[in-house]
């Protein structure tokens, strides 16, 4: 979890700030939009059942409000912070790419390649086709995963935030990994054999993502921090083994 701590740090380095901007405004438009949408939707659905109950019963549908309303910005918070960050890491991916490429050579003063603009362009078939790859690993488990959060109370809710956090590691470690060639299948093993390493991240990063206006700010600290996690705990291995 530390990792995820260090990321706040990083962006507010002298040198990153810049690179920093682009994640973090698409963060800010694209959850303000949903969240916006998602409690005006809570509020008709509350409306809705509300409306079941007679008039004279009015002490019960106050207390049913209370109820609902904390119920159904959990149940909210738990089920689409993943999903809306997936969406956003997918419109982002050439920036968040540029932004641990940027982090990566301020921790080892080593450059990864061509920067600037064009870099950028030249690389978004190659990091959007790593974001379908990551959406194809995705999207059955989340199905799966989102089924058992609905019908399994308690356990189907805890393995939703289990795979959450595993989905949050190997969705922001694979920006430096990528950066570096690494195949998707070879990130997630390696990954998979540091388990308390990748879920304990994973959790840091998926709490701060269900939080309202810290979750803006959890994709650019999230990158930074697997960057800086890339560079400690991997970044020797893995290029000394290619």
């Amino acid at each position: 979890m530390g990792y995820f701590g260090q990321g706040f740090d990083l962006i507010t380095t002298k040198g990153l700030k810049r690179f920093v901007f682009i994640p973090l405004m698409i963060n800010l438009v694209l959850f303000s939009a949903a969240f916006y949408f998602l409690l005006g939707e809570i509020q008709a659905g509350v409306d809705y059942l509300i409306g079941f109950i007679p008039d004279w019963l009015g002490w019960l549908k106050t207390s049913i409000t209370f109820l609902l309303w904390p119920l159904a910005v959990i149940s909210i918070l738990l089920s689409f912070a993943l999903m809306f960050g997936t969406l956003a890491n997918w419109i982002a991916a050439p920036f968040n790419g540029l932004l641990a490429e940027k982090v990566e050579r301020h921790l080892t003063g080593q450059s990864l390649g061509d920067d600037g603009v064009m870099a950028i362009i030249k690389d978004i078939p190659r990091t959007l086709g790593r974001e379908i790859t990551k959406l194809v690993y995705y999207l059955p488990r989340a199905i799966g995963f989102l089924l058992l959060f609905f019908f399994l109370p308690v356990i189907g809710q805890i393995l939703w935030f289990l795979f959450g956090a595993w989905m949050m590691a190997i969705q922001y470690c694979d920006y430096p990994f990528d950066n570096h060639k690494v195949p998707f299948g070879e990130m997630r093993q390696r990954l998979g054999d540091r388990k308390g390493l990748s879920y304990s991240f994973g959790v840091a990063v998926n709490v701060m993502a269900m939080i309202p206006i810290v979750n803006f700010l959890v994709m650019p600290v999230a990158i930074c921090g697997a960057t800086a996690m890339w560079v400690n705990e991997y970044r020797s291995d893995v290029l000394s083994r290619r």
